[in-house]
């Protein structure tokens, strides 16, 4: 490492944000990318540890001691390269993710890890500026051609990876616009929609060619109804091209299993967010699902419930109230215990600075509402308990603890179960124990001949870069389908 002492010399520094009271009243991004000076100084921490464990805690098993030792000496373009041989969208990782490879760095023992997430923001953002992120169009073209099927992270990845050895590729998506659920699904707050655009331009001088408001599957499908969608069946789509991934991501919700939960008011978070979504990107009309003036109570408390926290009080919400249904977990992971892996541990979002009140270890009963609106929320609080047996948690009501709550709009965010069924059954694809399109991680190949599967559709809801990484994967794989042998990375 070019600084062998540095990590005894400098503190981590966190990026900086703009306010609350002052980033709330907009749809920006408000985290300030470091400076190169900054960046230098924070890659110099990156000590010489023998084993670096921060690359098997990315998924996509990002070079990380190599781009930052080239940061430290600020060469920065090389930087990229490195950084961009596992990674193809490092500006949606920088911002987005959570960072696994932080948990895992050998400086988390001591709970203050080399900020590898901001110099990878450092890294790509410098990148863009100077003009050294272009098109990589293929030398020859090979006469394959692959569908796609969903334009999120996997199926992004993955179109880039075969366009750029010669593969004519073709993304469709039903959404109107590309991106799957970094478009639909993210707020503008922690990821603004440039970004994802000026990608999609890159892709596209690369020779992919993208089909937004295209359903694939049955037309008696529900979804095939929308207004404006073009609808193509498994057999055209098996017709027309030699292979074919699928890569639609987990669409299905996990939904309230409680009295009243049909009322008005009860939205899965999903639908909240890309409401909002298609606002800030300048659709026209009055939001079908609004928090402004409204008593919010999010369930669930994952990164999803986080952002409809987040978006709920940019819209102008009265009061939002976060619910979670496992315990309050520590304010600090015993590292001698669980380090290198992904501890559980409270994690305060920039969302929740912003203000919302969050309970644990509540379960929501019932909910109760007036001419069909919601109102009210009934809770209860629970224990959990583990059998000593099994290791099983399992959880009851404590007796006396009911709770009501106001609640004018209650959002759904407890994740999701499945990919949609339709995709499947149009394909006539197997599923696995847990509903998800059957294929493995050797091949990424489905019981169906040409037919691959990658990321949530695959292998369940999960993190954006666990999506690139078998996107990626799944790329090199039909490559060798098609042609016997492939040159992509595994």
């Amino acid at each position: 490492m070019g600084k062998t002492t540095g990590f005894l010399e400098y503190q981590r520094l966190q990026e900086a944000v703009e306010a609350p009271l002052t980033r709330v009243k907009h749809w920006k991004e408000f985290v300030q990318v470091l400076d190169d000076q900054q960046a230098g100084v924070q890659a110099a921490r990156c000590m010489d540890c023998g084993i670096p464990f921060c690359h098997n805690g990315c998924p996509v098993n990002n070079i990380i001691p190599d781009w930052n030792d080239l940061v430290y000496r600020q060469q920065w373009k090389q930087a990229l390269d490195v950084l961009h041989s596992t990674n193809n969208f490092p500006e949606i990782t920088g911002r987005i993710c959570p960072a696994p490879c932080e948990a895992a760095c050998t400086l988390n023992i001591d709970r203050a890890p080399v900020g590898i997430k901001s110099i990878e923001h450092a890294i790509i953002d410098k990148g863009w500026e100077n003009g050294w992120v272009v098109p990589q169009p293929p030398s020859q073209k090979t006469g394959k051609r692959v569908a796609i099927v969903g334009s999120g992270p996997a199926g992004l990845a993955c179109a880039q990876q075969l366009a750029r050895v010669g593969h004519q590729v073709t993304v469709f998506d039903k959404s109107d616009r590309i991106g799957g659920l970094m478009r639909y699904g993210i707020p503008d707050f922690k990821l603004d929609k440039h970004l994802l655009d000026r990608r999609i331009a890159q892709m596209e001088a690369e020779g992919v060619e993208f089909r937004p408001s295209t359903y694939i599957g049955r037309a008696d499908d529900a979804a095939a109804r929308e207004p404006g969608l073009t609808v193509l069946s498994a057999a055209e789509l098996d017709q027309q091209f030699d292979a074919i991934v699928l890569a639609g991501g987990a669409e299905t919700p996990r939904l309230l299993d409680a009295p009243g939960s049909e009322l008005g008011g009860v939205h899965p978070a999903m639908d909240f967010l890309r409401i909002q979504n298609k606002q800030v990107a300048g659709d026209r009309g009055k939001p079908a699902i609004s928090a402004k003036d409204k008593h919010v109570i999010v369930i669930g408390g994952g990164d999803t419930g986080s952002d409809c926290v987040g978006t709920s009080n940019r819209q102008g919400a009265k009061s939002v109230t976060q619910f979670e249904l496992m315990p309050r977990p520590p304010e600090q992971e015993d590292t001698a215990l669980i380090w290198p892996y992904w501890p559980v541990k409270l994690r305060t979002s920039s969302s929740h600075e912003e203000g919302c009140e969050r309970d644990w270890a509540i379960s929501t009963v019932g909910l109760e509402g007036k001419n069909g609106q919601v109102q009210q929320l009934h809770a209860v609080r629970v224990q959990w308990q583990t059998d000593p047996a099994t290791g099983r948690m399992s959880m009851t009501p404590i007796e006396g603890s009911q709770a009501t709550f106001p609640a004018d709009l209650v959002l759904l965010a407890m994740g999701f179960v499945a990919p949609v069924r339709q995709v499947l059954d149009a394909f006539e694809l197997q599923a696995d124990g847990r509903g998800n399109v059957a294929a493995n991680t050797e091949d990424y190949q489905t019981g169906r001949n040409k037919v691959f599967a990658a990321g949530d559709m695959r292998r369940g809801q999960s993190l954006i870069v666990w999506a690139i990484r078998e996107g990626r994967q799944c790329a090199r794989s039909v490559d060798q389908f098609l042609m016997g042998s492939s040159t992509l990375p595994r």
